[in-house]
């Protein structure tokens, strides 16, 4: 926080304690507004007035081109789209009839979707603009209080120097910001409102506002049937999120640990070759891997096939035909895809556990299982906890898996997620598939909810966030 520089003027009353000069200029916008000379407020009005007449040409013209070419557009355009955000639909635009067979329907009616993100692109253009023009206010009171303690206001090339130096962070962060803005948040904001609309399959093109009503769909016991959604369906789809979650996280990280530090044992030979033969599993894409084990694991597979050939089964294995074969099937496939990346990631950390550390614990006669428990994993927990904290949120949105392996499957007759759909999966059926936009906003943001709530709590409980220097 920038502490504001007060000072006493020898021309001034002994109590006065205005700031000084320089320190006014620090406090920002409020300070601009309440010691800003008439230039200076005059730029709240006419943005880079105050920068114009103290001879900052550049800086001033750039601020005033932005305004007029912002009230021009906001005048022809962004006023329509920002009120249509009232009323999203349905609004015709060539009347509304009655068809062949008898239904009353629209005619070409408004496009709600685009009104949506419209509007919601609108809110945040304005948004922009204010930030604009509050750097503007404050650069025309920055050049003031600069052209009254120094006798001229910065240049175009001092200003340069600034955002080149003392600026750095501001002017290298500025696009990725913008960027992070305009293709992480909009989207998002757009995705959270969808949520309070009737956009579903009755209502595809033209819709409206619906309040809370998608929330009590998802959250009350009679759900909708239209939808194929309820409070059980989704408590359901929930828990096997989390165990599945649980299951691939910490399953593969023990496994893959235990493969990694038996390849770096003194007695293991040919260390390399393990590596890489394990590294193969990584170099073929996964969504190739993934198809070609669900053909194999089908009814008519080459599994079953040869099972059945064998004389060690009379019927097909239902991998995907019941609820619990399909679960430990997709549990098990990801243990295929998922060790070899674990391996990777602890065979560099356990490389780096401080020898003395061995050597002090079995100097006190520490067995291996004590070395292990108390000297290994500790180490590997404290230096991995933010991996597998990221590594637990891809498994919740594991979508590659269960959606090329399983589909989902087995699915009961009226529901809209199968056995071993996840919430992310379940959200892409509710939305691509059957068109309920609406709803599947509704399951975004729960598992936003779940995600990020299970991530921080997680995080501040760990000693990597507690303690830093906790093993060194």
């Amino acid at each position: 926080m920038t502490q504001t520089v007060v000072a006493e003027r020898a021309d001034t009353p002994r109590g006065d304690t205005r700031p000084s000069p320089r320190g006014a200029a620090d406090t920002g916008l409020i300070a601009a507004f309440r010691y800003g000379d008439l230039l200076t407020r005059g730029s709240a009005v006419v943005m880079g007035l105050g920068n114009l007449a103290r001879r900052q040409y550049a800086k001033g013209a750039m601020f005033l081109i932005v305004e007029i070419g912002f009230l021009v557009l906001f005048v022809t355009k962004g006023l329509g789209q920002l009120a249509g955000l009232g009323n999203l639909g349905p609004v015709t635009k060539g009347g509304q009839h009655w068809d062949a067979d008898g239904n009353f329907v629209n005619v070409n009616p408004t496009n709600s979707v685009a009104r949506l993100l419209y509007g919601i692109a609108w809110v945040f253009v304005v948004a922009a603009f204010l930030l604009l023009w509050s750097t503007a206010v404050r650069s025309a009171y920055r050049a003031q209080v600069l052209a009254e303690t120094t006798g001229r206001a910065p240049s175009l090339r001092d200003d340069a120097r600034e955002l080149g130096d003392e600026r750095a962070h501001q002017s290298l962060l500025a696009l990725p910001v913008v960027g992070i803005v305009v293709f992480t948040i909009l989207p998002l904001v757009f995705m959270i409102s969808m949520a309070f609309t009737t956009f579903d399959k009755n209502h595809p093109v033209a819709f409206n506002w619906a309040g809370l009503s998608n929330f009590v769909t998802v959250l009350s016991p009679s759900g909708s049937a239209a939808a194929g959604v309820d409070l059980g369906l989704f408590l359901r789809v929930l828990a096997w999120t989390l165990v599945w979650a649980v299951l691939a996280t910490f399953l593969n990280f023990f496994l893959g640990m235990g493969i990694a530090m038996l390849i770096l044992r003194r007695g293991t030979r040919l260390k390399n070759m393990w590596r890489a033969l394990f590294s193969m599993s990584i170099a073929v894409p996964q969504f190739v891997s993934l198809l070609v084990i669900n053909q194999m694991l089908q009814d008519q597979g080459i599994v079953n096939q040869m099972l059945k050939s064998w004389g060690l089964i009379d019927h097909s294995l239902p991998f995907f035909t019941d609820a619990w074969w399909a679960r430990g099937t997709v549990v098990l496939v990801n243990l295929w895809i998922g060790i070899p990346f674990t391996i990777m990631q602890i065979t560099g950390v356990l490389q780096n556990v401080p020898g003395e550390l061995y050597e002090a614990a079995r100097l006190d006669g520490a067995n291996w299982w004590q070395l292990y428990r108390n000297v290994t994993l500790p180490y590997v927990f404290f230096v991995l906890t933010p991996y597998l904290i990221v590594t637990f949120t891809a498994n919740i949105n594991n979508f590659n898996v269960i959606y090329l392996l399983s589909n989902g499957a087995p699915t009961r007759v009226g529901d809209s997620a199968g056995q071993t759909d996840l919430l992310i999966t379940w959200l892409y059926k509710l939305t691509v598939d059957q068109g309920n936009y609406n709803v599947g906003a509704v399951i975004g943001i729960m598992t936003f909810i779940v995600l990020g709530v299970t991530a921080l709590i997680t995080y501040r409980n760990t000693g990597s966030y507690k303690n830093e220097e906790e093993l060194q």
